[in-house]
């Protein structure tokens, strides 16, 4: 007797493929064709248009964000649109009491094409992450960094433009000159260096990647717009870039207390020159140091451990401008 081989039929296992079971039944608002769905899916739409919901998914996007490109409180705004910080949205609390600050700071920020959004006092709570905005918060837009390479050209080529004048005071003082920062991480102490520098003519600020303040909203505040025209670098070894800027013809000088010179009288000042600070509690590094060609102090009051960052590179700055000045007139 010869038997087929595998199911046959009358067993089941023909067709137990079709007799699986096909998972628990879709809710109704799953299933495409049914009302319920094309109800949720309107539902949906109107929850997705509703300006309130609309302003709390915003703020979600800024509850853990960092708030170094805020600018909040109503004087504090007014100053960074009267001095032209870049910013791209100005948050205004609803039925806010205006008076003159808030009235010019709408107007300011009209003007400047900012994108202007009400928000409740909670939303602008997390947005601040503080209760103290006073009902104005203004977002900075990301500053734009040179390359070293690039202020190193600008400066060149300001220097050779200047080489054709006939005052030798204005070729001296035309002579490139940078500020390089080595360990200052106050925003507040970039702003008023950045402030420093633009006052006395260089014509930029180094700045290494790690273990340093960047171009925020409250070193722009500090800076009053000379960050608008100054330009910054980062670098990602402060050694290296001095080097680089030592194979181009310039000279290096750390200010520190336990220099042997002056700040002034180093011998090259009238040189193309960087000037480099350090943090007010450790100062230049060794490596830094020791890539410079001097290193100056600034005589002060036994009374006195250091100075702060940015007072030194005012002092400093003047001194380099100071130097210059007298080597124009004593080549006239």
């Amino acid at each position: 007797m010869v038997t087929k081989k595998g199911p046959t039929k009358g067993s089941g296992g023909k067709h137990r493929n079709a007799l699986r079971g096909k998972g628990p039944t879709p809710k109704a608002e799953d299933r495409v064709y049914h009302k319920a769905y094309a109800a949720k899916k309107a539902s949906d739409r109107r929850r997705m248009s509703d300006p309130r919901l609309a302003a709390r998914r915003r703020v979600d996007k800024f509850s853990s964000a960092d708030t170094s490109d805020l600018v909040f409180g109503r004087n504090s705004v007014l100053e960074a649109l009267r001095v032209g910080v870049p910013s791209s949205t100005l948050y205004v609390l609803s039925r806010i009491e205006h008076d003159d600050r808030t009235r010019e700071i709408v107007k300011l920020a009209g003007v400047q094409g900012l994108h202007m959004l009400e928000a409740d006092r909670l939303e602008m709570d997390r947005i601040a992450r503080s209760g103290n905005h006073q009902g104005v918060i203004l977002k900075v837009q990301p500053y734009q960094y040179s390359s070293l390479a690039e202020l190193a050209d600008r400066a060149d080529k300001k220097s050779r433009a200047m080489e054709a004048a006939n005052s030798a005071a204005a070729r001296i003082g035309a002579r490139p000159l940078f500020i390089a920062l080595d360990g200052v991480t106050d925003p507040q102490n970039l702003g008023a260096v950045i402030r420093s520098a633009a006052a006395f003519g260089a014509n930029g600020v180094i700045l290494p990647e790690r273990r340093s303040a960047s171009v925020n909203a409250a070193a722009w505040k500090v800076s009053a717009g000379a960050a608008a025209h100054l330009p910054v670098c980062r670098v990602v070894n402060l050694t290296k870039a001095i080097e680089s800027l030592k194979e181009r013809g310039y000279y290096a000088v750390a200010l520190d207390g336990g220099g042997d010179k002056l700040v002034g009288e180093t011998g090259f000042e009238t040189d193309p020159l960087v000037v480099v600070l350090g943090s007010e509690g450790k100062g230049v590094s060794r490596l830094v140091r020791e890539a410079c060609d001097a290193v100056a102090g600034i005589p002060i009051s036994s009374q006195v451990e250091s100075l702060n960052a940015s007072v030194a590179a005012g002092i400093s700055l003047y001194s380099v401008a100071n130097a210059r000045r007298k080597a124009g007139e004593a080549a006239k």
